[in-house]
């Protein structure tokens, strides 16, 4: 096997004395003892751990090994050598167990090496183990999600994509992912292979329309009509079919079978790059925008409620006029962001806002999304009928915030 990475073996004898000129200080074995098994771990976010296993013999006295890395991405400082055993396929005398020991290191000046000195009471073969952090060996995870006709539940398969620009070629090689099984796969130089991770089926999906101004903007401002994109919103905990564990973040190509049955064929509908989603976290994957939901939002009233002397409730009035084209009924989600509505009506201060659901809100509480709700944010959800042939019912909403104590 080729390898840029080379460890050689002096052995030195115990008991011959010589006064080694510069051409014999260092003489290098011509063998390289092949990788018995190599393993590399990319569960961290930014860097990349390496341990490969190698059977070396060792003579009776102090051996020296040389490991070199020329053309690799290889951090010197990070190169841990270890002493496991003695090599399992070499038959040893029982009670005579050779005694080995890593005695120093030192690293030759202007070379891309470190040499150990280690001791061994007899002529033996030991396996070893070299850990280091390597450069240019990196991961990203990608999904394809797959849902169903109905939209109720949808396949979510996660792979992992490597690619090798380290200098160094592995051959069957244990990946780990940090999550899931390891794969045992080579992977050459300038090598990219992408591996399945894991695939969960039958995962609950909740369709969503939103309409919130100060993140998804307008589709037509001059008609006061707001954008109102589409997601599939998936849980990532155990009892919705996830929640193994967190669900790195990554693009996601999505599909929707053209009908029910087994052998369905799939359409495209898009792509999104999801967030990292920890367990018990969502996660919500853009399908587009919606053409057959229209939400108008205009200023239906504003006024100032003076307390005392510059000091005022101001009340917002917004007021949206909805419509659904869909030959089936919807729930839509209106959102308003605190900080961005303040500065939108002048109303912006230094101080945090303060502020409540005013009387002439339209909507109930129990129409209140409360985990989408906070100090910085209102969530509201609307029912929509389905159209009635082709004419839509028009649904108008009142939304009042009132901002406490205004300069």
């Amino acid at each position: 096997m080729k390898s840029s990475c080379r460890l050689l073996l002096l052995c030195c004898l115990v008991g011959v004395v010589f006064v080694p000129t510069p051409a014999e200080a260092r003489i290098k074995l011509i063998t390289l003892p092949v990788r018995e098994r190599v393993e590399i771990q990319l569960d961290h976010a930014t860097a990349t751990l390496v341990e490969e296993e190698r059977i070396v013999p060792l003579v009776q006295g102090v051996n020296q090994v040389d490991f070199s890395w020329a053309n690799t991405q290889i951090d010197p400082s990070t190169i841990v050598f270890r002493v496991l055993g003695t090599d399992p396929n070499v038959p040893q005398v029982i009670g005579e167990q050779p005694e080995v020991n890593v005695l120093s290191v030192t690293y030759p000046p202007g070379e891309n090496a470190l040499v150990w000195q280690v001791s061994s009471s007899s002529s033996t073969s030991v396996a070893v183990r070299i850990s280091y952090l390597i450069g240019g060996l990196t991961k990203g995870f990608n999904y394809r999600a797959i849902a169903e006709n109905d939209e109720s539940t949808l396949t979510l398969s996660q792979y992992i994509r490597v690619q090798n620009f380290a200098g160094e070629a592995y051959d069957d090689t244990e990946i780990y992912a940090g999550l899931g099984d390891a794969f045992l796969k080579p992977i050459g130089v300038n090598e990219t292979k992408q591996m399945l991770v894991q695939r969960f089926e039958n995962v609950p999906v909740t369709k969503t329309y939103t309409a919130d101004l100060h993140r998804f903007g307008w589709l037509d401002q001059s008609q006061n009509k707001l954008r109102v994109p589409m997601h599939y919103r998936i849980e990532n905990t155990e009892e919705l079919g996830l929640g193994q564990e967190a669900l790195p973040a990554g693009k996601v190509r999505i599909f929707q079978k053209d009908s029910p049955e087994p052998d369905a064929t799939t359409a495209f509908l898009g792509e999104d790059f999801a967030k990292h989603t920890p367990i018990g976290n969502h996660a919500d994957l853009f399908l587009g925008v919606a053409q057959d939901i229209v939400v108008k939002r205009t200023l239906e009233s504003r006024q100032d409620d003076r307390l005392a002397g510059n000091l005022y409730d101001r009340r917002v009035v917004m007021k949206y006029e909805i419509e659904n084209f869909k030959d089936e009924p919807v729930t839509l989600k209106l959102a308003e962001q605190i900080e961005m509505l303040r500065r939108e009506f002048g109303l912006h201060a230094s101080q945090p806002a303060e502020w409540v659901v005013g009387q002439a809100t339209t909507l109930d509480d129990g129409d209140l999304v409360a985990d989408e709700t906070d100090q910085n944010q209102v969530t509201f959800s609307v029912d929509l009928p389905q159209r009635d042939g082709d004419e839509a019912e028009t649904v108008t909403v009142l939304l009042e915030l009132v901002f406490k104590n205004q300069w």
